[in-house]
């Protein structure tokens, strides 16, 4: 599946999820996501731009490869995703499979969905704490990411294409990084 991001940092996390129930858009996910990043020991895939993951929520187990395609005005990626029935194993197969994980992260996320845009509010947690509360647009293009972004108060500049990492580095030590 292709899928078109931006971030936007700093956002207030209370206004901003009031502001998009005002838009109409409906609440789809509220809760905690524990994620794993993966790599072989020469990281070939993160010196290719990709990433890999496994993440788990209360309810599932999702095996994601993304492949980047470009960041621009957006983060544009080839996604593909598969549910796995078992964190600790999937985990356990792919270190098998000779991976090393790579990095981290633990968050809150309160998504919502509109027509076929999607909001994703993070506040990172634990060691990632000081990471501000941010927001992730995906739509299909970017000139519908930066409608809705208007329609919350932001502007084109305020929208990154940001990774994860990216986001992470300008807060973090060198022993704090995502992937080491």
């Amino acid at each position: 599946m292709r899928e078109i991001e931006v971030k936007i940092l700093n956002v207030d996390r209370n206004v901003i999820l009031n502001e998009i129930s005002k838009l109409g858009a409906e609440r789809i996910f509220d809760g905690e996501i524990k994620t794993l990043f993966f790599d072989f020991g020469d990281s070939r895939i993160s010196k290719a731009g990709n990433v890999l993951r496994l993440r788990q929520t209360e309810k599932s187990t999702l095996l994601t490869f993304k492949v980047i395609l470009k960041k621009e005005t957006a983060k544009e990626a080839e996604e593909y995703e598969v549910i796995v029935s078992d964190f600790q194993t999937t985990k356990k197969i792919l270190e098998a499979l000779g991976l090393l994980e790579r990095g981290s992260i633990q968050k809150h996320r309160t998504s919502y969905k509109l027509n076929n845009i999607q909001f994703d509010i993070d506040t990172h947690q634990k060691e990632l704490i000081y990471v501000p509360t941010l927001m992730e647009i995906e739509a299909e293009n970017i000139d519908l990411i930066y409608k809705y972004a208007e329609l919350l108060g932001y502007k084109p500049k305020d929208c990154s294409p940001w990774s994860t990492e990216d986001v992470i580095d300008p807060y973090s030590t060198k022993k704090d990084r995502l992937i080491q």
